[in-house]
């Protein structure tokens, strides 16, 4: 008889990857039963909208821009999901962060090796700020996150209106700000020749990937990314071994704060240059939610479900060229984070199918 004890095979995929790519599969099925019904070829129009993501280097270079933000606001929101908090502020934080990049920007004249990282601390410290404000009540007196970001989120929306309309960066019968410098642009204009002039490429989703890495460390290699899980986990043991749970909400908020807010100021120093007069919310903090979601709260996976975004968004619009309506792959989008709400029943369901076969193969 052999003492040596087989070594149980890890799975090249995670049960949670599993899910959410069939969440993706069965999102884009949707879609296809929405076209067919419309009277349209789903083939033919996801062959376009494939065609507008990768079919030229400036719609790649595109999709990439499209999906910078999406990765950081994900990237915010999985951060405090991570740590039991729900940061739908994500998107007043967003604002803030544009709006103080553009103040910086346009307010100081420095070298670019100062005014850049200069402009993104700020922002960064402004996001963060913000987003410890909802830390701050929360951890204090136990108000819900989920309404105090909410209110911080109209806030933020009405104050940048205001700044634009009524400060320094304002342009007189304009509803768009004064343009910041070029001393604080993080565009990459040798890189335009390549993919095209009309295209922002700049070094954002760089900085993004930087940041979840940063991220990905934090929580799973040091001291601090292990108290805000344990605190995720079950608050109450948290504090019973001896971790802070009200410092851990208040850092955990003032750190997703400031991605979002870093995620603003790129959209400012990367793409627009400027903000404007907002008549609605653009809407990139809401769907970092579906980002994280898809993800499963994880860093490294908010990468890729923020690239699907980018993708689904930029690639969403060709869909137009076949006659084809581009809220389509709002439907999608919808569908895939319906699905992924549902995970625990897809789980089940897995589990009961896997078990089935095990049987089959057993007799």
């Amino acid at each position: 008889m052999s003492n040596s004890i087989k070594a149980k095979k890890k799975p090249f995929l995670s049960d949670a990857v599993k899910f959410s790519l069939l969440s993706i599969l069965l999102g884009l099925l949707v879609g296809a039963i929405v076209l067919a019904i419309s009277g349209r070829n789903p083939i033919v129009v996801y062959g376009a909208m494939i065609e507008g993501i990768i079919g030229k280097p400036k719609y790649i270079a595109w999709t990439l821009i499209k999906a910078t933000p999406y990765i950081l606001t994900g990237l915010s929101i999985a951060f405090a999901f991570k740590t039991g908090l729900f940061n739908i502020g994500a998107e007043g934080q967003f604002i803030v962060g544009a709006l103080v990049a553009t103040l910086v920007g346009v307010g100081l004249d420095l070298p670019a090796i100062i005014h850049i990282p200069l402009t993104m601390i700020c922002a960064a410290i402004a996001g963060g700020v913000w987003g410890s404000i909802a830390g701050f009540l929360k951890s204090k007196f136990g108000i819900n996150e989920v309404i105090v970001c909410i209110m911080l989120n109209w806030i933020a929306f009405y104050f940048s209106n205001f700044m634009v309309s009524n400060s320094f960066i304002s342009v007189p019968n304009s509803e768009s700000s004064v343009s910041i410098l070029d001393s604080a642009s993080i565009s990459i204009n040798w890189l335009k020749g390549l993919v095209g002039p009309a295209t922002s490429v700049n070094w954002g989703l760089i900085i993004s990937l930087v940041l979840v890495f940063v991220i990905w460390f934090v929580l799973n290699k040091t001291t601090l990314g292990f108290e805000l899980k344990a605190v995720g986990h079950n608050k109450d043991a948290a504090e019973y071994a001896g971790i802070d749970v009200r410092k851990s909400m208040l850092k955990s908020m003032a750190i997703a704060g400031m991605l979002a807010g870093i995620a603003g100021a790129i959209q400012v120093m990367g793409v627009t240059h400027n903000i404007t007069v907002l008549a609605a919310q653009e809407g990139y903090g809401f769907d970092g939610i579906a980002v994280a979601l898809i993800a499963n709260s994880n860093p490294i996976g908010v990468i890729f479900s923020g690239l699907l975004f980018g993708a689904f968004k930029y690639g969403g619009i060709k869909m137009q060229s076949v006659n084809a309506p581009s809220e389509v792959i709002n439907i999608v989008i919808g569908s895939i984070v319906y699905f992924i709400a549902l995970s625990n029943g897809l789980r089940i369901l897995y589990k009961k199918m896997k078990e089935k076969k095990a049987k089959g193969g057993a007799a």
